[in-house]
């Protein structure tokens, strides 16, 4: 998809190009590859938004490792949290004693991960860690929370593309692009 189609007129700019995004993905497989060695961990993919950085990310990892998915809800079609967490679809495995990877797509108020985080620890992960494309410090509620491996540190903007999505559009832009807020305000 070239950047003059449609979905590219609804954005002010373009934050982060398609080759920023795999160059980061790749460092950070080699990354996770380093600190995993010898071990076999479980990729744990928050959708729906974390879809492409995940199937990116585990083949850029060289170790043996098995995936499951959770599909999780404080947003709904609202550009702002609600702050009411919901589990829409669990884990199909059990994870006690293994060492788990959560990969999401973007880190904001840190609401939703903190829940997440919380409920994993209480299922006897032997370890857990994080990894995000986009980190949004700016807009962080919890404090304390700890993101483990990050490929992008992102001003506080409205974001789509790579997987983000404002009410279920623009996941398929292979860029990550500011979208204009006369989008999201009519």
């Amino acid at each position: 998809m070239d950047n003059t189609s449609e979905l590219y007129r609804d954005l002010d700019r373009i934050l982060i190009t398609r080759e920023e995004i795999a160059a980061k993905v790749r460092e950070l497989g080699q990354t996770i590859t380093a600190d995993y060695r010898g071990k076999n961990p479980v990729m744990i993919c928050i959708l729906k938004g974390a879809a492409m950085f995940f199937t990116d990310l585990i083949r850029e990892i060289d170790l043996p490792l098995t995936l499951d998915f959770m599909a999780i809800s404080s947003y709904g079609s609202a550009t702002k949290t609600s702050g009411v967490v919901r589990i829409l679809k669990d884990l199909d495995k059990d994870i006690v004693d293994k060492d788990v990877i959560v990969v999401e797509d973007i880190v904001d108020t840190g609401i939703t991960l903190s829940y997440l985080k919380k409920i994993l620890e209480q299922r006897g992960a032997k370890s857990l860690k994080v990894a995000t494309l986009l980190d949004k410090p700016a807009r962080r509620k919890v404090k304390d929370l700890y993101v483990d491996y990050m490929c992008f540190n992102i001003p506080d903007a409205f974001v789509v593309g790579y997987g983000l999505d404002y009410d279920q559009v623009y996941r398929n832009l292979p860029d990550i692009g500011v979208l204009s807020p006369k989008i999201y305000e009519s």
